[in-house]
């Protein structure tokens, strides 16, 4: 009788692991469509007087994402445009190509990092061209989204 009971209680186990994986691995591309707000920190360019620090938005859908951040060149801060781009996900790995323009002067942007859990931290660089000079400057940043709790509920449910 325990031999029956050990056997079954095994069974069951394993049964249960097996159907909490595939739903686990069923829903991480699900809960990965979200909103990711963050930061990003560029280094110094010569003709900005201190270093970048800016908001970052990016929409993740499926193996889609679209960014946007805005440009910011004085020392007073105002923005100057926004810098907007699109990307993609692989598995763990994002990564985003985008620009800013304005008149002769703007940059091309790419980055690139790694998912853990709900957020992804990333690095990357900007070829400016300003006043008919270049510049590249590296970036560093994360994006998070909220908890999957406070994500928009799926509708065809």
């Amino acid at each position: 009788m325990k031999v029956g009971t050990v056997l079954a209680l095994a069974v069951a186990t394993a049964w249960a692991a097996g159907t909490s994986q595939a739903s686990a691995q069923k829903a991480t591309p699900e809960v990965r469509d979200a909103v990711y707000r963050g930061t990003f920190v560029c280094s110094k360019l010569p003709f900005v007087f201190t270093q970048l620090r800016t908001a970052m938005e990016a929409n993740v859908t499926g193996n889609a994402v679209r960014y946007k951040q805005p440009v910011v060149i004085a020392q007073s801060g105002a923005v100057e445009g926004h810098e907007e781009g699109t990307g993609s996900v692989d598995g763990d790995k994002i990564s985003l190509k985008g620009a800013w323009k304005k008149g002769d002067d703007g940059y091309e942007a790419t980055y690139t990092g790694s998912f853990v859990r709900r957020s992804a931290k990333m690095t990357g660089t900007q070829n400016w061209k300003y006043q008919g000079k270049t510049y590249t400057r590296t970036c560093t940043g994360a994006i998070k989204r909220p908890l999957a709790a406070f994500l928009p509920k799926d509708k065809k449910n």
